[in-house]
């Protein structure tokens, strides 16, 4: 079922997040980059909406998470103002309740990014490749850790490119030597915290769910490949 409207809405709200984002931001070419990932997703979604739409849900939560790297874009990470906002609701800083010397809005989107992507990642797993049962709660956990991880590689090398202040604002390590480790750390914790309340929902919603795993995890195929399989290959084909 498509969800035209809705999906409108969201985009519109969206465009009106980005626009605002938009205007004279910290640092424009820290911006601009920032931007470009979204970009690709956007049309992602749009090329894949005829074949795929996905839930509201999961629009949803890609909603959410865009429009929370947006407020990072805007500012960079590592100067979002966040402190400055708490000061003025409760005249005390986060920081200084929590007791934290760096800015941390970075490690929050990350978080976030295994919590609200694993879910839309997991219903495109069951619709387009099939998985169900233990499968359909691990693989969109590997897939939030590894693309984490690959997204840490690819600030890398674009702080490398381009360097001098443009890399710095975009890597935004704040002279913490283990940030890409606890980055993809948090959001390998969000998509845990994710799947496993998708676990819990379905573990009471779900009649077969026992039998489901059960059956994810039962040995389809006892031959073995590798050299078992080209060599029942090369058979067939003499």
């Amino acid at each position: 079922m498509k969800h035209g409207p809705y999906v409108l809405i969201l985009l519109a709200l969206f465009a009106v997040v980005f626009v605002v984002g938009a205007i004279e931001p910290h640092d424009r070419a820290d911006w601009a980059l920032e931007n470009v990932l979204v970009g690709l997703c956007l049309v992602v979604l749009a090329a894949s909406y005829r074949a795929l739409p996905l839930s509201k849900v999961s629009y949803t939560l890609l909603f959410v998470f865009l429009c929370l790297h947006e407020v990072g874009a805007h500012y960079t990470y590592a100067e979002v103002p966040y402190d400055v906002w708490w000061q003025s609701l409760t005249g005390s800083t986060f920081n200084d309740m929590m007791g934290w010397e760096r800015n941390h809005f970075d490690r929050v989107i990350h978080f976030g990014y295994g919590l609200l992507l694993a879910y839309p990642i997991r219903e495109v797993f069951l619709r387009v490749v099939g998985v169900r049962g233990f499968w359909g709660y691990f693989l969109p956990l590997d897939l939030t850790m590894s693309t984490s991880m690959l997204f840490e590689l690819f600030e890398w090398g674009a702080a490398e490119f381009f360097g001098g202040d443009l890399g710095v604002a975009y890597l935004g390590t704040q002279g913490d030597v283990w940030d890409a480790h606890k980055d993809m750390l948090l959001a390998s914790v969000g998509a845990v915290v994710a799947m496993s309340v998708t676990a819990m929902i379905n573990l009471r919603m779900q009649r077969d769910f026992a039998a489901e795993w059960a059956e994810s995890l039962r040995v389809k195929r006892k031959a073995p490949l590798g050299e078992v399989a080209l060599q029942r290959m090369r058979w067939r084909r003499d």
